[in-house]
């Protein structure tokens, strides 16, 4: 599909609730503070305005718009899991998290398979285990591990079909789920293995939020491609 200017200035006038939560969460929520509503309110405004600009850029419950449906849905387990994270509850927002990953996964959908791009991917992120197993209890481990298996796929499911379609949306998606990817490795860096990073948490959050956006709006054109123009 051929996206011009105009399609990317009507995109970003829908995005608008996105990058003022954006600068209110930046500007408000200097350093990490848990337990309170109104950062916790914060933290997922950008995530909700997500929710909100998936909604309107065009959806249907049609089959044709799948890939937005499972995003939406995506997108609420991951405020769900912001919340649980910022009232400290670890396995709940893991779990939310990891069903987040999976409604990626599946809205990036399995064919082609390119099982070699999922191997390549898949070692390396296991790998992260090797370095936080001695600094989780067996439960924390397996929740990593399972956790480090659906962001891989997740990860994998995005680039096989960023190779597949060759459109520059999908690209983005793909750009998100490696960022998505990033954002966590820090946080297992900083909180797991107590590195030392400069601006810990904006560092984090960054990374996230870009992720969010990227996966998001990818799903701008679902609807007006042309019928077999994907898989």
């Amino acid at each position: 599909m051929y996206y011009n200017l105009r399609f990317f200035a009507i995109e970003f006038l829908k995005l608008v609730p996105f990058y003022i939560s954006l600068v209110l969460y930046f500007s408000l929520v200097r350093q990490d503070q848990v337990w309170t509503l109104w950062t916790t309110t914060l933290r997922c405004l950008p995530i909700m305005a997500l929710m909100f600009y998936v909604s309107i850029k065009g959806f249907s419950i049609k089959k044709n718009y799948r890939q937005s449906q499972l995003i939406l849905i995506g997108l609420m387990f991951s405020c769900a899991g912001d919340i649980m994270l910022n009232l400290l509850l670890f396995a709940l927002g893991m779990a939310c998290f990891g069903v987040t990953q999976i409604c990626y996964m599946c809205a990036f959908g399995w064919r082609p398979l390119k099982v070699i791009i999922g191997v390549c991917i898949y070692i390396p992120a296991i790998s992260l285990i090797y370095f936080v197993i001695g600094h989780l209890n067996i439960a924390h481990l397996i929740g990593v591990f399972i956790y480090c298996t659906l962001i891989a796929i997740m990860f994998w499911r995005s680039l096989a079909r960023a190779l597949h379609v060759k459109s520059f949306l999908a690209f983005f998606a793909a750009l998100g789920a490696a960022l998505f990817i990033i954002s966590d490795a820090l946080a297992a860096v900083i909180y797991i293995l107590h590195v030392k990073l400069p601006a810990p948490r904006l560092q984090i959050m960054i990374t996230y939020y870009a992720a969010q956006f990227a996966i998001a709006l990818s799903t701008a054109d679902e609807g007006r491609l042309p019928t077999g123009s994907e898989q």
